[in-house]
C-alpha cells in the first residue's frame, strides 16, 4: 500500500527491544488523516531520515530526551510538503523540515518547522548533508575537536552522514584524515572519492597494527561514533593533549548489559589522564545554538557549490520499508546518509 491521501500509515512503537530492535519492535497500522484546525498546519511526509539515535529512544533508560510511548509514532526528522495552512509564513506546497516521524501524515502548529520553500534543489539534503548530521560534523569536528593544520584526525563510521564530513572538514582544514569502515567498498570510497588519506577496515584481523601504520605521528583527534574495537584501537595512539568529541556509541547502543571480555575503564581512563585528553559529549542542538549553525550553513553552502565536500545518500522506497532499513542502519549495512522516499 503507497501513500494516500485517505489513509494515514503510521509505524509505532509496539514494545521496547531488549538487544536489537526485531520484527516485534514496530508495528505498521493505519488510522485517519489528521485534520488541521485553527493555527495549524498540515503535512505530507516526502522524505524520512534515518539516524542511530533513534536506538536510544526505543528505551526507557534516563537519556537526553524523552522516550517514545509505547504505541506512539516513531519519532524521526522529515522533508514535508504543507497542503493546508493556517499558519503565517507556510503555505500550501510549501517544503518543510519537521519532527513528525514515521506516518504519512501530521498537523503542526509551525512550532520548530523550518520552511526549505517551494522547490529546493535537493529536498532530502536537509536530513543530511544540509540537516543534523552534517551540523553535527561541522560543529563537533570544529568546536570541539579544534583541528589544526598538519593534525591527524581520526573518525569512525567514515562514510556514514557523520563520519563522511568529518573528515572532508578535516581535510579542508589541512589535517590528515584516518577513516575506519567496514569493508574494502566503504574505504576505497573513502579515499577515492571523499579524499581521506586512508581508510582501515575495522574487520580486518590486523586492524590495530594497521591503524598505528595509518597514524604515525599519532592521533591528535578523534571523532567517536561508533565504541567497541575501534576505540580500543585508537586510544593507544592519543597523543597529548588529543581532543575526542564523543558523538555515538553505536557498536553499544543494543547491549543489555556490561559488554563481556575485560574491563577496560583503567585504559580508557589512565589514557585519559595521561595524555591529558579532552573528551566531551554532546547532543548537537542542545550543546549548539545559532551561532553555530549560521557558520555551518555558511561553510556547508560553499563547499557544496565548489566541490570540495562529497555526499552519498542510500534511498530506501516505502515507508514499510523503514523498519527493516534501520536494522540494517544499526548493523552498519548501510552506504551513506540513510533515507526513506516516503510519498
Amino acid at each position: 500500500m503507497g501513500q494516500s491521501n485517505d489513509v494515514n500509515r503510521r509505524i509505532v512503537l509496539a514494545e521496547r527491544p531488549k538487544g536489537a530492535p526485531n520484527a516485534d519492535t514496530l508495528r505498521q497500522e493505519t488510522a485517519p488523516v489528521p485534520e488541521a484546525g485553527a493555527g495549524e498546519i498540515l503535512l505530507r511526509t516526502v522524505w524520512l531520515s534515518l539516524d542511530p539515535y533513534m536506538r536510544g529512544r526505543m528505551s526507557d533508560a534516563k537519556s537526553y530526551a524523552e522516550p517514545v510511548v509505547i504505541d506512539g509514532v516513531m519519532t524521526g526528522q522529515v522533508v514535508a510538503q504543507v497542503v493546508t495552512s493556517d499558519v503565517d509564513g507556510f503555505a500550501p506546497g510549501d517544503h518543510v523540515l519537521a519532527g513528525s516521524g514515521w506516518q504519512d501524515w501530521a498537523v503542526s502548529d509551525g512550532t520548530q518547522v523550518v520552511n526549505l520553500g517551494k522547490d529546493p534543489a535537493h529536498p532530502s539534503w536537509h536530513l543530511g548533508i544540509l540537516g543534523m548530521p552534517g551540523f553535527t560534523a561541522h560543529a563537533g569536528l570544529l568546536n570541539i575537536g579544534e583541528p589544526k593544520a598538519g593534525e591527524t584526525v581520526v573518525v569512525a563510521a567514515a562514510t556514514g552522514p557523520v563520519g563522511a564530513t568529518v573528515g572532508q572538514i578535516a581535510r579542508i582544514k589541512g589535517c590528515r584524515a584516518v577513516g575506519v569502515a567496514g569493508g574494502p567498498e566503504k574505504c576505497a570510497h573513502a579515499v577515492d572519492v571523499l579524499g581521506f588519506d586512508a581508510c582501515i577496515d575495522h574487520k580486518a584481523e590486523d586492524f590495530e597494527a594497521q591503524l598505528k601504520d595509518a597514524c604515525p605521528d599519532g592521533i591528535d583527534v578523534y571523532f567517536e561514533n561508533v565504541g567497541g574495537r575501534v576505540l580500543f584501537g585508537v586510544l593507544p595512539l592519543l597523543n597529548p593533549f588529543a581532543r575526542v568529541p564523543v558523538c555515538g556509541m553505536v557498536a553499544w547502543y543494543n547491549l543489555t548489559g556490561l559488554p563481556e571480555g575485560p574491563d577496560r575503564s583503567p585504559q580508557i581512563l589512565s589514557t585519559v589522564l595521561r595524555q591529558k585528553v579532552k573528551m566531551q559529549g554532546f547532543i548537537i542542538f542542545d550543546t549548539f545554538g545559532a551561532t553555530e549553525h549560521a557558520a555551518f550553513v555558511k561553510d556547508m553552502t560553499g563547499w557544496l557549490e565548489d566541490g570540495s565536500v562529497h555526499y552519498r545518500e542510500q534511498v530506501v522506497e516505502g515507508l514499510e520499508a523503514a523498519p527493516e532499513a534501520f536494522g540494517d542502519l544499526l548493523e552498519g549495512r548501510n552506504f551513506g546518509k540513510m533515507v526513506v522516499k516516503v510519498g
